[in-house]
C-alpha cells in the first residue's frame, strides 16, 4: 500500500470523516462504517485532502488535463480543493468547474459555473464516495451538453466496493456503460487491511469484532 494511502485512512479518522457503529446508507442498507466527508469543516483540512486528490490523479491519470469538475454539491469543494494542491504542490495548473442543481435565469445564465469546457478538452470527475453512481450518471449529460469532451477518469476518496444494479460493482458498471476508469484514493478493503487491530492515537477502531461485521457486509453487498 503506498504511503499516502496510509496516511489517508488516519487523516480521515482524526478528520472525523471514517467512523465505525451502526448506520443506514442513502440506498437503505445497515452499514457498519461510514464516510461523511461533510465533516471536513477547516480550512487545513480542506487543503490537506486536496494534496490527497491532487496524489491520486498523478498517480494514475498520465494524460494532459483541462478541467476538474465537481458534482453538486459535496463534490465542488472537492474540486476546487484539488485544484489548488495541484498547482501549489504539484506545479499543475488546472482549471475546475461545477453545476448548479437548478439553472440560473439571470446574469451570465446556464447551470455550469468557472471554466467553460471546450470540444476536446479532458475532464476529471471529482466525487466523495460512489455508491450507485447516481450523481455521475447525472452529470454526464450536462457536461457532454456543454462540450464534447473526454472524461479521462473518476476520483473517489474511497470505493466501498458495492455492487450497482446487477452482480459488478458500481465502478465496472461505469467502466462498461461509459468507459469511465474510477481511481480511488483508498477501497474499502485497504481500510481493513491498514487499521485492523492497529491503534490510531490510542483507539482500535476495527478489532475482531467490527472486522467480522466489515466483512459480513463485504460478503453481503459488494463484488470483491
Amino acid at each position: 500500500m503506498n504511503d499516502y494511502k496510509k496516511e489517508f485512512i488516519e487523516f480521515m479518522v482524526r478528520s472525523g470523516v471514517l467512523t465505525f457503529g451502526d448506520f443506514v446508507t442513502k440506498s437503505g442498507r445497515k452499514t457498519p462504517y461510514f464516510v461523511n466527508t461533510g465533516n471536513y469543516v477547516t480550512g487545513a483540512q480542506m487543503a490537506k485532502l486536496g494534496e490527497f486528490y491532487a496524489k491520486c490523479i498523478l498517480a494514475n491519470v498520465d494524460t494532459k488535463i483541462d478541467a476538474l469538475f465537481g458534482p453538486a454539491y459535496k463534490g465542488i469543494p472537492l474540486s476546487v480543493a484539488a485544484s489548488i494542491a495541484l498547482s501549489e504542490k504539484c506545479g499543475k495548473d488546472v482549471s475546475y468547474c461545477f453545476n448548479r442543481k437548478e439553472a440560473k435565469d439571470h446574469g451570465e445564465g446556464g447551470k455550469m459555473v468557472g471554466y467553460k469546457l471546450k470540444d476536446g478538452d479532458s475532464v476529471i470527475i471529482i466525487e466523495d464516495v460512489v455508491t450507485a453512481g447516481t450523481s455521475v450518471r447525472e452529470c454526464l449529460p450536462l457536461l457532454r451538453a456543454q462540450a464534447d469532451v473526454n472524461i479521462a477518469g473518476l476520483i473517489v476518496s474511497v470505493d466501498r466496493m458495492e455492487k450497482g444494479t446487477g452482480d459488478k460493482t458500481t465502478i465496472e458498471e461505469l467502466n462498461e456503460q461509459y468507459g469511465i476508469k474510477t481511481y480511488p484514493i483508498v477501497t474499502v478493503r485497504e481500510i481493513i487491511d491498514s487499521i485492523y487491530n492497529v491503534p490510531i492515537d490510542g483507539r482500535l477502531l476495527i478489532d475482531d469484532t467490527m472486522k467480522q461485521r466489515m466483512e459480513d457486509y463485504i460478503s453481503t453487498y459488494c463484488a470483491c
